[in-house]
């Protein structure tokens, strides 16, 4: 049955719990249409007051033209299989997402189709660029845990628990990779995701396997099977693998990655999926870019027996274009780039890849970021913001997120990074990438890798960004990042505030407020200190009045862009 975009983009979370979705509704809009608007209280919200916009509708997708049959029906293939995703992170973040999915489809009201765009949005009844305040009546607070723990217990308890634990047990149970139940006696025990989460997955590798049949890819074959075969043994290592040799013309990357939905420890991966194809041009000319990582590694800001003497011999960058995505990927904020896999084994022996998200970034900087910069930069800076810049520094924020820090020596005692920062650990991460990745590509500029046409470019322009990202809310890692390094530049003097509410760059003062960040947050890192991040963030990772008077003068400008995957809804019509 050929159903309409908006009713066929909700198919993989309706489907995936037996509901069966012909409600009626109407077809996404083009281009300028906003969604995710709504009024927010805190016992629940009245949805359909106008507020200022959220989220901006814009059509993402990609010539397949290039692709021949069999690739495409691989292509289908995948995105059925990442649809299994949605409905998975559904039950991540709450139990009770199910069964508000399931009443929120039964009605047809006006009032009641906004419910569910904004749900299927924020996968959840949490506003999440809106400190996660509730916009379903009778619904509870967010769970800092979501629901890889036990609903009834602590995180006091929790933490206990682990620290009674030794050796594999206590692996375990802080793997990315299990969730905390209990007992039929009460008494708290991990369960691997294969077990939790057997039936979807099951889904999701028969499609995989039904993509593996389709492909001529050779990488694309293996990357496959394997993750069909780790969704089933909860080893993920080997795809991994895999993963990072992965060299076809289909980019994909799915499963459990990001941690930060668990806001208790920052342990447990989120499952999502990024499907896309690799745009070869682009690719081809970022390539460069992985030979200067050592040297960079080499000259980090830091301690030099800090710094990691040989780093992963595959560093590959991808540039692509996105047909689909979903699970963590398209919740809230969307992707921009990213950087996997995160497990420390496979970064510490392979490196890691980045993963540039063009069509995405490009709809982000045309419709939001030239926004604000024109709102709220001063003439000079707002003539210095280019694309260029923006897309550079995304790629300088991915790479160097493998580098500095991540396995550790504490007391004599092998950990990582993210063990010891706990949930301040997402925050932490995305601020020193950010900020490093600025430190990065001013020392390319200097050595000539780098156009030093760009130089100015890259401060106006970041300065734009983190308005941007500030607004994502500060309950959101990027969030939080963002505030930390704008506080940081108007605590230096690198940025001012002119008449007006309009900042501005100083560029006698920016470059070295971005080598002392870099050194502090890496230092925090490498030493483990939790009590220092959360210094850091509480003192700098909030949003001060004159930002705040910045902010409520682009609120008209929409947050981010809710992507209409256009291209994969032409393809499994087909």
């Amino acid at each position: 049955m050929r159903m309409k975009p908006l009713l066929w983009a909700r198919t993989g979370l309706l489907m995936m719990y037996g509901i069966v979705a012909f409600a009626t509704a109407s077809p996404h809009a083009g281009l300028g249409t906003v969604t995710g608007r709504g009024e927010i209280s805190g016992g629940g919200t009245q949805l359909g007051t106008v507020m200022s916009p959220l989220f901006l509708k814009v059509p993402i997708g990609t010539s397949l033209d290039t692709l021949p049959d069999n690739e495409r029906r691989a292509l289908a293939a995948i995105i059925a299989a990442a649809k299994v995703m949605d409905a998975i992170f559904l039950e991540q973040v709450w139990s009770g997402n199910p069964a508000a999915l399931l009443a929120l489809t039964g009605d047809t009201t006006a009032r009641g189709q906004a419910r569910l765009d904004f749900f299927l949005i924020n996968k959840g009844p949490w506003s999440r660029l809106q400190n996660n305040q509730r916009f379903l009546p009778g619904i509870p607070t967010k769970p800092k845990g979501a629901n890889y723990y036990p609903p009834d217990t602590t995180r006091a308890e929790i933490e206990q628990w682990i620290m009674g634990l030794s050796g594999n047990r206590r692996t375990t149970a802080t793997s990315y990779f299990t969730t905390i139940r209990r007992d039929t006696d009460g008494r708290l025990m991990t369960v691997p995701y294969s077990l939790e989460y057997q039936g979807p997955l099951a889904i999701a590798a028969a499609h995989l396997r039904e993509a593996a049949q389709f492909t001529s890819e050779p990488t694309l074959r293996r990357y496959l099977k394997l993750r069909a075969k780790a969704f089933a043994t909860n080893d993920y290592y080997e795809s991994d693998v895999a993963w990072m040799e992965l060299d076809s013309p289909i980019e994909l990357a799915i499963g459990p990655y990001d941690v930060s939905e668990d806001e208790w420890f920052n342990y447990k991966a989120a499952f999502e999926a990024f499907v896309a194809v690799r745009d070869d041009t682009a690719t081809d000319q970022l390539t460069r870019f992985s030979r200067y990582l050592q040297e960079l590694e080499d000259n980090l800001p830091i301690d030099t027996d800090l710094r990691n003497p040989e780093l992963g011999a595959l560093a590959p960058i991808r540039v692509v274009n996105v047909v689909f995505t979903a699970g963590d990927a398209h919740s809230g904020v969307q992707t921009a780039a990213f950087n996997l896999p995160n497990d420390e084994r496979v970064i510490r022996n392979y490196g890691s890849k980045r993963v540039m998200l063009k069509n995405v970034q490009e709809a982000k900087f045309s419709t939001v970021l030239t926004r604000i910069a024109d709102m709220a930069l001063s003439r000079t800076d707002r003539q210095n913001v280019s694309f260029d810049a923006f897309f550079t520094q995304i790629l300088m924020h991915e790479l160097m997120h493998g580098l500095g820090p991540h396995t550790i020596t504490i007391n004599g005692v092998e950990t990582t990074v993210r063990q010891q920062l706990l949930e301040t650990y997402s925050a932490i991460e995305e601020a020193k990438a950010d900020i490093s990745g600025l430190w990065a590509l001013h020392r390319l500029i200097d050595s000539g890798a780098v156009d030093r046409s760009l130089e100015r470019s890259i401060y106006a322009t970041f300065l734009a960004s983190t308005l941007r990202s500030i607004r994502f809310g500060l309950n959101e890692a990027h969030g939080r990042a963002a505030a930390i390094q704008l506080n940081t530049f108007l605590d230096t003097g690198a940025v001012i505030t002119e008449p007006g509410g309009i900042f501005s760059v100083d560029y006698t003062k920016i470059r070295p407020a971005v080598e002392n960040l870099t050194n502090r947050l890496m230092m925090i890192q490498a030493r483990g200190d939790y009590a220092a991040a959360q210094e850091i963030i509480d003192t700098l990772g909030v949003v001060r009045p004159e930002v705040q008077d910045v902010l409520n003068r682009i609120q008209t400008v929409p947050v981010d862009i809710d992507p209409d995957f256009m291209t994969a809804t032409t393809l499994t019509q087909q």
